[in-house]
C-alpha cells in the first residue's frame, strides 16, 4: 500500500469515525430533549360547562400539537379523580401532575391565592392580563405559589361576571342582611361584612342547593354558564355587575417538582398552550353570552342592576377587608401593594379613552337597534 493510499484511508476513517461519534452523541441528546411524557390534569369543573371545562382541553390539545404528541396530558372532570375544590391540593401532594382551576378557591389556605383569580373591585380581563403578562404578576404569584409546591400560568378568563340569581330583590343594603349566598373566593369574606352569609359550593352543586332553599342566592359566571346550570328556574332576579369578579382568571397549576423536571422546550410548550387557552376561553364567552342573556330574559329572568347604595357599601367593605388582610398576612401585603398601584394606573388610562368610547358605543348602538 502506498503512502498516499494510506493517508486517504486514514483521512476517510477519521471522517467516518467523527460522523459515527456525532451520531452516537446526538441521538441520546435528542431523545432526552423530547421524551414521551403522559400526565394527568384534573379540572375543577364538570364537562357540562363546556366553555370553562373546555379551556383545559384546549390547553392539553395545544401541548400535544406543539410537541408532536410526545407530551400528552389527559384531562379529567371534577369528581373523576378528586372533587372540584380539591384540584390544587391534588397537585401539591403529587396525586396528579396538573390541574385547571380558580386560584381563589384556595384562599382559605392563604388569602393571597385570591389575586390569581380576582379580588373584589379589582381588575377587568384586559387589566388582569396586563398585570400578569407585562406587570410582573406571573412572577410575583409564582413566588407565592412555590410555597405550596405549585407553578401557575394563566389559562382562561370569563370576563366581568354577573351578580347572580336571587329569590328576592336587593334594592338596598339592608336587603343583604341574613342572605345565604353561594359566592366563591375572597369575595365571600368581603360580602360577609354586609350581613350576607357566604357559602362556597362547587358549580355542579349550586342548583340543588338553590332549589331546596339551602341558599337564597347564587352567583356563578355569566349568562352562558348560568343558563346551563338552570339557576333562572329557581330564582328569577338576575343582578349585575359581579363586583367581586371583574376579570376572574383561571390557572393551570403544575406540581413544582414535576415542572422543574420538564425539558426547556416542554416548558415553553406548556406556557404557549396556557396562553392559547387564556385567549380562546375569553373569546368564547364573549361570543356566547349575548344570545344566552336573551334566552334567559325570554325565560322569565328579571335583569336588575345593583343600586349605587349597595355598591358603595360593598366597596367600603372591600377596602376594610383588604386593610385587615394586609395587616396580618405578609404574603397578601406584598402582592397587594404592587397590585393596587397597578390598578390605579390602569384606571387612570382607561378613563381617558376606553370607558368614553364604550359608553358612547353602548348608547349609539342601542339607539340604532
Amino acid at each position: 500500500m502506498t503512502r498516499l493510499t494510506r493517508r486517504k484511508l486514514l483521512k476517510g476513517a477519521g471522517v467516518s469515525g467523527f460522523a459515527l461519534a456525532s451520531t452516537a452523541v446526538a441521538s441520546p441528546a435528542i431523545a432526552q430533549a423530547a421524551p414521551e411524557i403522559k400526565w394527568r390534569l384534573t379540572s375543577s369543573f364538570p364537562k357540562s360547562l363546556d366553555t370553562i371545562y373546555g379551556a383545559a382541553e384546549t390547553f392539553a390539545k395545544a401541548v400535544a400539537e406543539i410537541t408532536d404528541n410526545k407530551f400528552q396530558i389527559q384531562v379529567f372532570a371534577a369528581g373523576e379523580i378528586v372533587p372540584g375544590l380539591q384540584a390544587a391540593d391534588a397537585v401539591t401532594n403529587g396525586s396528579v401532575e396538573m390541574c385547571h382551576t380558580a386560584s381563589y378557591y384556595y384562599w382559605g389556605k392563604d388569602e393571597t391565592f385570591a389575586f390569581g383569580t380576582a379580588i373584589p373591585f379589582g381588575l377587568n380581563c384586559r387589566m388582569q392580563n396586563a398585570w400578569m403578562y407585562a406587570g410582573g404578576g406571573i412572577d410575583l404569584m409564582n413566588e407565592f405559589y412555590a410555597k405550596h409546591g405549585l407553578y401557575g400560568l394563566p389559562a382562561g378568563n370569563t370576563g366581568a361576571q354577573m351578580g347572580g340569581f336571587y329569590r328576592k330583590e336587593i334594592a338596598k343594603p339592608d336587603d343583604l342582611k341574613g342572605l345565604k349566598m353561594r359566592i366563591g373566593g375572597y369575595g365571600g369574606k368581603v360580602i360577609a361584612k354586609t350581613g350576607v352569609v357566604p357559602q362556597q359550593i362547587a358549580g355542579g352543586d349550586i342548583y340543588p342547593a338553590l332549589e331546596k332553599g339551602t341558599i337564597d342566592a347564587a352567583e356563578w359566571v355569566g349568562p352562558y354558564d348560568d343558563e346551563k346550570l338552570g339557576l333562572h328556574k329557581v330564582a328569577k332576579y338576575y343582578y349585575y355587575p359581579g363586583w367581586w369578579e371583574g376579570g376572574p382568571m383561571l390557572h393551570v397549576f403544575t406540581n413544582l417538582a414535576k415542572w422543574n423536571t420538564l425539558p426547556k422546550a416542554y416548558k415553553a410548550a406548556v406556557q404557549n398552550a396556557a396562553h392559547r387557552a387564556n385567549e380562546i376561553m375569553m373569546a368564547s364567552y364573549d361570543q356566547k353570552n349575548p344570545a344566552a342573556l336573551r334566552r334567559l330574559l325570554a325565560s322569565g329572568a328579571v335583569l336588575k342592576p345593583f343600586s349605587r347604595d349597595v355598591l358603595d357599601v360593598c366597596f367600603k367593605a372591600a377596602n376594610e377587608t383588604f386593610a385587615e388582610s394586609a395587616a396580618k398576612n405578609e404574603n397578601f401585603k406584598k402582592v397587594f401593594d404592587q397590585w393596587v398601584q397597578f390598578r390605579a394606573d390602569q384606571y387612570l388610562w382607561w378613563q381617558v379613552t376606553e370607558l368614553g368610547f364604550d359608553a358612547f358605543q353602548v348608547a349609539a348602538v342601542n339607539r340604532r337597534a
